[in-house]
Parts: structure tokens; sequence; C-alpha cells
């Protein structure tokens, strides 16, 4: 038997971006209905019901990065510049939730200000995610061997919008089947 090292890694990249959409969409869809919990119970509800597991699942998303860097370098070296805007914005909107996680039990005063943080925070980065994938899906300008287009070319189609959207709404999906599996009662009405 024949084993292609390409094929074998692409593979493992495509398992690892799979496993963070699964394991990190109930996380930042948790953060995208987190405004329509109707009880400041029902939101204690659902951040007691994920933190054991909120920082563990962005590992799958660096060894995605990090095998198609290792693996596929010229595909990294075109990809990466065509989506350094919206994976910037994605980083951050990963990173912040985690901090407003944390900073919501610590203060009564602010308590609101970091609810709309997780909030944001987590539609952000689900909207970047699914706008990078729309553009990616749509192509990106290549000349020679290297990416040719605009610092805002991921923007710039209807498609790549409405693919966002979709994310966002398929996280938020994926979060109420978290709640529906993790919490009883009146949450998980």
């Amino acid at each position: 038997m024949v084993f292609d090292l390409a094929n074998i890694w692409a593979e493992l990249i495509a398992f690892a971006v799979l496993t963070y959409v699964i394991l990190d969409g109930f996380d930042l869809g948790l953060g995208i209905l987190f405004p329509f919990a109707r009880t400041e119970q029902n939101r204690n509800t659902m951040m007691n019901s994920v933190a054991p597991v909120w920082d563990g699942n962005e590992t799958w998303l660096l060894l995605g990065r990090g095998g198609l860097f290792a693996t596929f370098p010229l595909a990294c070296a075109i990809v990466m510049p065509a989506f350094y805007m919206p994976i910037m914005l994605m980083l951050l909107g990963l990173v912040f939730p985690g901090v407003s996680f944390e900073f919501r039990w610590r203060t009564t005063e602010w308590r609101s200000v970091w609810d709309a943080a997780v909030c944001g925070d987590s539609t952000v980065a689900a909207m970047c995610q699914g706008m990078a994938l729309g553009a990616l899906l749509q192509g990106i300008e290549v000349e020679g061997r290297a990416y040719s287009g605009g610092w805002l070319d991921w923007l710039t189609t209807l498609f790549s919008v409405f693919t966002g959207l979709a994310v966002v709404v398929g996280y938020g999906l994926l979060g109420a089947t978290w709640l529906i599996l993790k919490t009883e009662g009146d949450l998980q009405a």
C-alpha cells in the first residue's frame, strides 16, 4: 500500500478544522445565544455548562493552522495574506470571550458589559470565520505563486457575508443543542 503524505496531512488538517468547528462551535454558539437567556440564573447556568471545556477547543484550530504551515507552506503563504484582517478579527473574537467569561464572575457592577462582550465577541469570531470561508469558496486572486488581490477582497462579495451569517446561525444551533444536552428545565425548553 502506497501512502501519500500530502493526502494524509490534508485529511489530518481537515479533521482538526472539523473538530474545531464542532467543539468550539457550541462555545461560540452559547455566546451568540447569551442575550436570549431570560434570567441571570440561566446565563450563569449557560456559562457553568461550558466552563470545563471553554479554553481547550481552540487547540484544534492551532493544529489545523500549524499543519497547514508545516506541510503546505506555499498554500499557507498564498491564503494567509488574503485573510489577514478576518483572521485577526477572529482571533480577537476568540480571545475576548474568554476574558469576558472570566471577568463576568468577578463583578456585579459591570456584569451587563461583560455579558454583552461575550455575545459580541462570539458573534464577531463566528462571522469572520464564515466570511473567510465564503471568500475562500469564491476564490482568491493568485498571480504567479503569490496572492495578488486586495486587502478587503474577503469583504467584497455578498456570498461571503451570507456565509458569515450562516456560520453565526449554525454556531447558534450548536449552542442550542449543547444547552439541550447539558441543561434541564426552563433553559432547556
